[in-house]
């Protein structure tokens, strides 16, 4: 009997866990606290690293282009104006950015040139590239406007505690479940505090 009753606990347990990690929950992939919510590692309050999978590859061809029309650059500087027009919300991997930069040159949009120090070569745009900008302006605009967005976000007087607090709770959740004798019944547990948190927040 105690057999049963400890296996029926469980079985609530999971559950539970289900319906709080689950897709559309808050803790699931698209809720609040999931990976791609606000709170979550790819949100702008979840401190989650970096967030390379925000735009879709012909959003960030665009937006390449339109840095290039602001300036020629290399890799690195493209890097670091992403991470300036977000307020770092966005900085896409070199991973990602490289082979974007390859095709734009397979495209002949874009070429390699030596930079005014005349010491590394930077990419600038090529005649086609300018034109394609020119047509496109429009929809490099809004997205511009949306790295703004994420900048605003984040340099919130009002969302710097909500960030700092989302950041010690997950390190805190990360850490416990890291540590020796965590196992399903820890995290069942973890998560029952975590939505009792929510639920406050969302009463509140």
């Amino acid at each position: 009997m105690h057999g049963f009753h400890h296996g029926e606990r469980r079985s609530k347990g999971f559950g539970a866990m289900a319906a709080a990690f689950g897709r559309g929950s808050k803790f699931g992939p698209d809720g609040p606290f999931g990976r791609d919510g606000p709170f979550g590692p790819g949100g702008p309050f979840g401190g989650g690293g970096r967030r390379g999978k925000r735009f879709a590859g012909e959003a960030l061809r665009l937006m390449v282009l339109g840095l290039l029309n602001e300036q020629p650059q290399h890799g690195y500087q493209l890097i670091r104006s992403f991470a300036e027009k977000s307020g770092e919300g966005y900085t896409p991997s070199p991973g990602v950015l490289y082979p974007i930069l390859s095709l734009l040159e397979d495209q002949e949009l874009v070429e390699a040139v030596l930079g005014e120090q005349k010491t590394r070569r930077v990419f600038d745009l090529t005649e086609t590239g300018r034109d394609e900008v020119t047509a496109r302006e429009a929809e490099i605009e809004a997205l511009f406007a949306r790295l703004s967005a994420m900048a605003d976000q984040a340099n919130s007087a009002h969302a710097a505690p909500i960030k700092r607090a989302m950041m010690n709770l997950r390190t805190a959740a990360v850490q416990r479940m890291t540590r020796e004798g965590a196992d399903s019944e820890t995290a069942f547990s973890i998560a029952a505090i975590l939505d009792e948190a929510a639920q406050k927040i969302e009463r509140f």
